[in-house]
């Protein structure tokens, strides 16, 4: 019984995932939703795509897809475990945790997730983003309580560096390949999935659990404190898109591109 109510839990956490990884890249992992009351402090105009493409001023970043009619099913699928599923459980999240506490969990993952970003700099040829990432790791860890704050970025102005291996695999010349949109795991182009594979590795979180139902909670805690931070921001996505399969597909592939480019 116990495997069937994790399993059960986990699949509302898997449901996060597509939709929350292209929000993720929109906000560039920098925080909360406006709807979070504490996260003024994190919102930037990485939304501003949305209102462009109303007026037709976007510049489209061609993404090949050649199983569209595949794609578009999944992108249903998704959006209904979305709000069937995903919903409900971030918005009872959301009224049971105080800001500051999912504010908190999110620094911590991000600050525990150093080892990606840090290798994937390097790889890239960016010593200084690499430095950057190893003195935030250094003061959040310390003055940060652990990583629970994010003192290096808010009194010394150190941002994440936010790269990883799909980004490098573009680095190195690898092509984007085809768009996918896999239930569950959302969209993304051959080249980011395969990204996600070493990624993975260099994931402390991978090596602590000996379980992994115990590596898959924690995993789904943290996909579901961060969509919680942004109940709303799909709904809004939908609301301005004519086309949402379109318009998330275009944003996705505008920022995968605006990404590679820093």
């Amino acid at each position: 019984m116990k495997k069937i109510l994790m399993l059960l839990m986990m699949a509302g956490f898997l449901a996060a995932w597509p939709i929350h990884t292209v929000l993720a890249q929109e906000t560039g992992q920098k925080g909360a939703s406006a709807t979070d009351e504490y996260s003024d402090e994190f919102l930037d105009d990485d939304m501003d795509f949305l209102e462009e493409e109303e007026e037709g001023n976007i510049q489209v970043v061609q993404i090949a897809d050649p199983i569209e009619p595949f794609n578009r099913a999944m992108f249903v699928v998704n959006d209904k475990l979305y709000f069937y599923c995903l919903k409900p459980l971030g918005q009872g999240y959301k009224a049971i945790t105080p800001s500051f506490f999912r504010t908190g969990v999110k620094n911590f993952f991000q600050n525990v997730e150093t080892p990606i970003r840090l290798v994937n700099c390097l790889l890239q040829g960016k010593p200084k983003k690499a430095g950057t990432e190893i003195l935030r790791f250094m003061v959040n860890t310390t003055v940060g309580i652990g990583g629970l704050g994010d003192p290096a970025r808010k009194y010394h102005d150190l941002e994440v560096a936010d790269e990883d291996f799909g980004q490098t695999l573009a680095v190195w010349g690898v092509g984007q390949g085809a768009y996918v949109v896999l239930p569950f795991l959302g969209p993304m182009s051959v080249r980011h999935g395969a990204g996600k594979v070493p990624d993975y590795f260099l994931k402390p979180q991978t090596y602590v659990f000996d379980q992994w139902e115990t590596s898959a909670m924690v995993w789904g805690g943290e996909q579901l404190n961060a969509v919680a931070m942004r109940i709303g921001d799909y709904e809004a996505m939908k609301a301005a898109a004519i086309d949402p399969y379109d318009a998330m597909k275009n944003g996705y592939a505008q920022l995968r591109d605006k990404k590679i480019a820093e």
